[in-house]
């Protein structure tokens, strides 16, 4: 089934501002004539309703009522919109269905949750499992057990405190003495490791601090969508990015429902999707926000050969065990199981008892008899099986849990018989047994733990324990088969243009682990990765003054990819890194002497004088990591769909993972250059032939993309064609190139560093379509039938061709 597309005010590209108390609307509206000036359609806003006082992201909302305080409140938002309007803009905002804060002193609706039970006309809005518990939902907010904890907690005036946390009394237990008051409450606090087995309410990932909403619900539906839904009626924003849809019970359904309720504005959802995996086709949206669109950018500029040639090197350096960063199948594999029986631990057990319930009292003969910890193996077993973040409603679940999955699980049992599990727990995924409540519970849970899982084991674990090369590891990236050849990206680009011609794409986001800069850099690594390894020889002896060798290694990418850095941003990302790696540290259970060895090996080593070394490796090959930065940046903003510009990074951009890639940035107070965004076809070839003699030539080259897209939208948009050019002659390879709507071309030089050493373009020649055309990043600049290779890239390692009018 073909989805009904989203039809009012397509963008033509958007620009991600980070909100927070330090860069609220206010700042956001004076840095609105400088986007504007850039070529942007519209702003991309995170988060803008009422979240956690301080919040530095917006993700954790606490009242979907009102537009957050901090930021300016309602009338700062309308004032913003109202600037944009100003500047030809729109608003895109981003919204949070999965789930709230767990902060019940100030989120209103969970107060009243904690306060009245069940009965609470709010109990419905949260994923709370009642029968779990005694009743009592579980708080895991003590620093220790209970007795340990008891003399810092207090009751007073209908208030239980613990240092900064509040939670309301029930009614007529005020009195009670302090043991007696806590058992009378609808909640209970314990020691906050209690989670991992004890939790009774769904989460975001491992984050007790976020409980789920049941957003399923229309009435919960509606009261969280009410205010952004009246802002998109009145025209004060646009569009939306949902976050996080694989947390939902049914994300088909909400989708359909947000759709209806929007009249069809232009939406994309943060779906991450496996190398291969399509979008649910029946899905209401434009598409996704465009991690996709990055796996397959970063691809093309990584060397397949080269790739391979550095794994080998890594495991020479840092010998990692196979499932402990050696072979990236087998470390996510390791990674999934240590996620389900630790920090999913409780959503096991959850998904465990619906299954047993089932079976315990099923007519069918076959789900009889089926003892909890069979079940309970069965799910492991076929949950850390699956490839994908989870099966939707719409989709064929068998396309996920596969029969071969099931096979390889049923090894997991010494009898025959007992591997019987896995069966009843794949027929109950698939739908085989009904539809009743109780299986329609499970299923919603498989998926959802499912999601939970994808996302802990492979991006939060694996990518940090598998590291041979950094810049693969990214969100919905594959490390394990980083490169992407010039073929498979046009036939990618190509199924985008006629499926999804709308969807998002990004090559920089809030949650990237690295900018797209610092990625660019790394990929020159696979181009030599022999010279990579003679550096690594010179400033350290296999690892030697590291707490261990993989850290080594991916310290000094880490450096080189960033290049000169703060010592305090190179160790806080390291630290991190170790810390989600869980392999001689963890976020959980720290090792103190490990991290404080961590911190004198980045002072020492990658930020000290070795780390000079490496800098000035990458200095020597600046040309090449210009090369990557400019062409990754070019493809991204002339490839089908609407690109996302997240905030700075139309600049040299270069940030490690959060929170060092949200920090604020510094707009400059007035437009860039006097000429808009619908300004005829010299003004951007002047704007970049003048900046090519400056600094910063990637801004040039974002600015004349983005005007050239405001100016022509039918070029780009969802009647527009794409269509790959092959280059001729013996540097062919090292050319992409391809056409839009046969008006505009982009060609970028893949490999450079590769090209070079071959003797570079050698005649290499790119036949061109019928026309003239007209080289919009260099003043006066016309080619005819075909552009020889050393000609079109004379200036730039990369190219913008314009058809000019017959």
């Amino acid at each position: 089934m073909t989805p009904e597309r989203p039809d009012p005010a397509v963008p033509t590209a958007t620009y991600r501002l980070q909100l927070q108390p330090g860069f609220p609307f206010a700042a956001a509206a004076r840095a609105v004539p400088y986007v504007a000036s850039l070529g942007v359609s519209h702003l991309h806003l995170s988060p803008v309703l009422e979240a956690v006082p301080g919040s530095g992201h917006g993700y954790d909302v606490v009242d979907h009522t009102r537009v957050r305080g901090e930021l300016g409140g309602e009338e700062g938002l309308r004032e913003l919109a109202r600037a944009a309007r100003e500047h030809g803009l729109g608003l895109v905002v981003d919204i949070v269905p999965n789930h709230m804060a767990m902060s019940p002193r100030h989120n209103p609706a969970l107060w009243e949750v904690l306060r009245e039970g069940p009965a609470s006309r709010y109990a419905r809005w949260f994923d709370i499992d009642w029968e779990a518990q005694g009743g009592q939902v579980l708080l895991p907010v003590l620093g220790g057990p209970l007795g340990a904890e008891l003399e810092r907690l207090e009751a007073d005036g209908g208030v239980l405190r613990y240092h900064d946390h509040a939670f309301p009394l029930r009614e007529g237990t005020e009195g009670l003495p302090l043991p007696e008051l806590l058992d009378a409450q609808w909640y209970r606090p314990v020691w906050w490791r209690l989670a991992r087995t004890e939790l009774n309410y769904r989460r975001f990932f491992s984050i007790s601090e976020l409980i789920g909403v049941r957003v399923e619900d229309p009435e919960v539906f509606e009261a969280t969508h009410a205010k952004i839904l009246q802002l998109l009626g009145e025209g004060v924003i646009d569009g939306l990015r949902v976050d996080h849809p694989d947390g939902l019970a049914d994300p088909d359904g909400y989708l359909r429902r947000l759709h209806e309720a929007t009249g069809g504005r232009w939406t994309v959802v943060e779906k991450i999707l496996s190398d291969g995996e399509p979008l649910p086709a029946s899905w209401p949206v434009a598409g996704t926000t465009g991690y996709d669109a990055l796996r397959h950018v970063d691809g093309l500029f990584t060397d397949p050969a080269g790739s391979g040639d550095l794994l080998g090197r890594y495991r020479r350096f840092a010998g990692p065990q196979p499932d402990r960063g050696g072979d990236w199948d087998a470390t996510v594999r390791r990674a999934a199981y240590q996620v389900l029986t630790h920090e999913l631990a409780a959503e096991v057990d959850r998904l465990t008892r619906v299954a047993s319930r089932l079976c315990a009292t099923s007519p069918e003969p076959a789900l009889r008899d089926r003892a909890p910890w069979a079940l309970r193996t069965a799910l492991l077993e076929l949950l850390v099986r699956l490839e994908v973040y989870r099966p939707y409603a719409s989709v064929d679940a068998s396309a996920v849990v596969t029969e071969e999955a099931a096979a390889e699980a049923r090894l997991a049992f010494a009898v025959p018989e007992e591997a019987g599990a896995v069966d009843v727990v794949r027929d109950l995924v698939l739908g085989r047994y009904g539809d009743g409540p109780g299986h329609v519970e499970f299923r919603t849970r498989f998926a959802q733990t499912a999601s939970a899982l994808r996302a802990k084991s492979v991006e939060d674990t694996a990518y940090y324990r598998y590291v041979p090369l950094l810049s693969a590891n990214e969100v919905g990236g594959d490390p394990g088969g980083p490169a992407v050849s010039p073929e498979r990206f046009h036939a990618y680009c190509a199924r985008v243009q006629r499926d999804w011609p709308a969807t998002g794409t990004v090559v920089s986001t809030h949650d990237t682990k690295r900018s797209a800069d610092v990625r660019a850099a790394l990929h020159v690594l696979t181009e030599c990765p022999e010279r990579w390894a003679d550096v690594l020889a010179g400033v350290t002896g296999a690892g030697e003054g590291a707490p261990d060798a993989q850290l080594a290694w991916a310290a000094w990418q880490t450096v080189f990819g960033l290049g000169t850095a703060e010592e305090e941003r190179v160790r806080e990302a390291l630290l991190k890194h170790v810390r989600e790696a869980g392999l001689y540290t963890s976020w959980t259970e720290r090792e103190p002497s490990y991290e404080e060895a961590v911190a004198r090996f980045v002072a020492a080593g990658p930020c000290g004088v070795p780390g000079g070394r490496v800098t000035a490796f990458r200095a020597s090959l600046e040309p090449h990591v210009r090369a990557n930065v400019l062409g990754a940046a070019l493809v991204h903003l002339t490839m089908p769909g609407v690109p996302d510009l997240y905030q700075g990074t139309e600049h040299e951009y270069r940030a490690l993972v959060d929170p060092d890639n949200r920090r604020a940035v510094d707009f400059p107070s007035g437009p860039l250059g006097s000429s808009g965004p619908s300004a005829g076809p010299g003004t951007e070839a002047d704007a970049a032939a003048d900046a090519a003699t400056a600094s910063d030539v990637k801004v040039a080259v974002t600015r004349a993309a983005l005007r050239l897209r405001a100016r022509r939208p039918e070029v780009f948009g969802d009647a527009a064609s794409y269509a790959p050019l092959t280059a001729e002659g013996p540097a062919a390879a090292h050319c992409p190139a391809f056409v839009r709507s046969g008006e505009v071309l982009t060609a970028v030089t893949r490999l450079s560093l590769r090209l070079a050493e071959a003797g570079g373009w050698r005649g290499t020649r790119l036949p061109l379509p019928p026309g003239r055309w007209t080289d919009v990043l260099g003043r006066g600049r016309e080619f005819t039938g075909h552009a020889r290779a050393a000609d079109l890239f004379e200036r730039l390692p990369v190219a913008l061709l314009e058809r000019l009018p017959d």
